[in-house]
């Protein structure tokens, strides 16, 4: 039996998902597919618009036969760690015999040598993104140009100028680049593969006559009042409609406007300045506007405080840390390089039965089914996070607080 991972948010799972699905089975022929998927939040520093549960009953539905959480402490990270973390995961597994992702690329040949050069992050490398970072650019864009400009240096790279830079400002690529990294820096032998990107844009509005759309545009249309069943399969359509007359959704960062307010009103910038990623003095910045907010609103405080430096994204990333509370010190270069350390389970099909009982077998690290009795420092994250979630529904029970604890993993 072979197994191809896929690494997604499914934020919501739409049809373009589902054709990335379907191609990754085809390219790699393979039996079985896993997905690590991210938890109550995103990447961008987002809620999901609905549940881990049922982002995984879509998932699962789709024919995913196991679906993986990626722990909060690498979901909410650049990628980088993001990558990292999940493709370490799929490692863990000791089942997964490749891993498919979408480019723009939609090819290999450019990605893999320069993934290959990006691996080592010479001295010199880093020294250029702070240079650039020390003139006002963003991380992102400190790092585009200076690897890019590394890149085309070399032998490897020469003859393309400003092709890499272009390459890596595109955000499957470079996603997907970070994928090709994570597999080298780890030695896997998992085979990678890359389906093109179609349709939409990342940033694309929606459009007539066109059955996929990105996930911002529908998730825009959902926190709109709007339908997106044009873009969406059935299942993922019902799911939708069925959170949200349970009041489950969607979800936005708005909904958690009071809960931050509380947390930056009631700590000392020495207590903020404890959380990850707020570095710089952003603990002052946000001290600073928040009093000249006359109705405090989460865009209205990411537009106070945002600069050329600070992305939206990473600025939204730092407001679910503090939420959170994630400290700096649990979440250092070094301890996230050890990978996650445990399999969370959060749904499964018939075919991941056999999955899951040969990862038993094979798995590098311990294979979670349920928290109880299990102790560890990302799972105890995870749990709040999924708690803290559940506080933006309109009327939370305790097994939407304690669903970690209270519901089995999904299965269809």
């Amino acid at each position: 039996m072979t197994t191809v991972g896929i690494i997604a948010e499914y934020n919501p799972l739409h049809n373009g998902h589902v054709h990335h699905f379907n191609e990754a089975k085809r390219l790699s022929g393979a039996d079985s597919a896993i997905v690590v998927m991210s938890g109550p939040f995103t990447q961008r520093g987002e809620p999901a618009v609905v549940s881990k549960r049922a982002r995984t009953e879509m998932a699962l539905h789709m024919g995913a036969d196991l679906v993986i959480e990626l722990p909060v402490a690498y979901a909410l990270q650049p990628a980088e760690w993001f990558a990292f973390g999940a493709v370490s995961l799929l490692e863990a597994t000791g089942v997964t015999s490749s891993l498919c992702f979408g480019s723009e690329a939609g090819a290999l040949g450019e990605l893999l040598p320069l993934a290959a050069f990006l691996a080592e992050e010479s001295s010199e490398l880093q020294a250029e993104i702070r240079r650039r970072m020390a003139l006002g650019a963003s991380f992102p864009a400190a790092y585009s140009a200076a690897a890019a400009a590394a890149w085309e240096g070399t032998p490897g790279g020469h003859g393309s100028p400003g092709g890499a830079e272009a390459l890596l400002r595109q955000p499957n690529n470079s996603l997907g680049l970070h994928y090709l990294i994570a597999l080298r820096r780890l030695g896997s032998a998992m085979q990678p593969l890359t389906v093109p990107r179609t349709g939409a844009g990342f940033h694309d509005p929606l459009q007539s006559g066109s059955s996929i759309a990105s996930a911002t545009a529908i998730r825009r249309l959902l926190l709109e009042g709007g339908s997106p069943a044009a873009y969406m399969p059935e299942y993922s359509m019902s799911i939708l409609e069925r959170e949200h007359a349970a009041g489950r959704g969607p979800v936005s960062l708005e909904d958690f406007r009071n809960q931050l307010r509380h947390v930056l009103v009631t700590r000392t910038a020495a207590e903020l300045q404890l959380l990850q990623d707020m570095n710089e003095g952003l603990e002052n910045r946000l001290l600073r506007v928040m009093p000249q907010l006359e109705q405090f609103t989460i865009s209205g405080l990411l537009e106070a405080v945002k600069s050329k430096r600070y992305t939206h994204t990473r600025l939204q990333r730092l407001l679910v840390h503090t939420l959170l509370n994630h400290r700096k010190k649990e979440m250092t270069p070094s301890t996230l390089a050890q990978g996650p350390g445990y399999i969370r389970i959060l749904g499964f099909r018939e075919n991941g039965r056999k999955l899951l009982k040969r990862m038993k077998q094979t798995a590098a690290w311990p294979v979670i089914t349920s928290p109880a009795g299990f102790s560890h420092l990302g799972l105890e994250r995870d749990i709040q996070a999924a708690a803290a979630y559940a506080g933006a529904f309109g009327c939370p029970l305790r097994n939407d607080f304690y669903s970690d604890y209270f519901m089995p993993p999904v299965r269809v």
